[in-house]
């Protein structure tokens, strides 16, 4: 099999069956299986370390997540008023950064805690110290190429991979040609990243879209609440 055929595998159809396992298998969670769909939280085994390593490993993973979005999905007349190429390429290193050096901080914490304590490693299932590793490589390998980009700072490379994820959202059958020349490391990251989209239905990372949806909360109407005082004074109707 050519490089070429590989490569439109992995980058051309890869990314839409983990992104069609993500859609399809959280909905038949939801459905069958409700009970399920938390994050299991081990607070009750022993709160200490907890606050500070999910408060760095949550901040800090959202405003990578959040950056990326923007980053890479953000339409090309809305960033060019404000940012040439390599600015938009710096700021995204300069942000990204420092927020996925926190985030594998807290992650790091996170897994000393989960694996040094008996009874939180005790009810850890298999598949929630794999997803913590395969987090904290994503994190790692996202922190990789910070100082790759660095080398590249023309922003030819930044601008490849912004056409290549614009190119999966849009269905479009040419973005895996874009990552031909990619370094490894680019490749290793994007592959993981779906990779985490793809078991994300069957494991502890399915609450994500609780936090996602939590954002309806928002927009909802304001709940008129009466107070037991306000109930007493109401005259009683016969």
């Amino acid at each position: 099999m050519s490089n070429v055929y590989v490569n439109a595998l992995l980058f051309g159809i890869y990314p839409y069956i983990c992104l069609v396992v993500l859609l399809i298998g959280s909905l038949i969670r939801f459905d069958r299986e409700p009970y399920t769909w938390k994050s299991d939280s081990s607070q009750m085994l022993r709160a200490g370390q907890l606050r500070l390593g999910s408060n760095l490993f949550h901040y800090g993973v959202i405003t990578v997540i959040l950056g990326h979005f923007v980053g890479f999905l953000a339409p090309h007349w809305a960033v060019d008023w404000a940012l040439d190429p390599v600015a938009h390429q710096l700021l995204a290193m300069v942000v990204g950064g420092i927020a996925g050096l926190v985030a594998i901080v807290g992650l790091s914490i996170l897994i000393y805690r989960r694996l040094a304590d008996p009874r939180i490693r005790l009810n850890s299932r298999k598949w929630d110290i794999a997803v913590t590793f395969m987090l904290w490589l994503q994190l790692a390998l996202g922190l990789l190429t910070v100082p790759l980009s660095a080398f590249h700072m023309d922003g030819a490379l930044f601008e490849t991979l912004t056409s290549y994820v614009k190119g999966i959202v849009t269905l479009d059958g040419g973005a895996a040609g874009l990552m031909v020349g990619v370094p490894l490391t680019y490749k290793l990251h994007i592959l993981l990243g779906f990779t985490l989209f793809l078991i994300s239905p069957f494991t502890r990372m399915i609450h994500i879209w609780s936090g996602a949806g939590a954002l309806a909360y928002l927009f909802r109407p304001y709940q008129i609440v009466r107070s037991p005082k306000t109930r007493a004074r109401e005259p009683v109707r016969s």
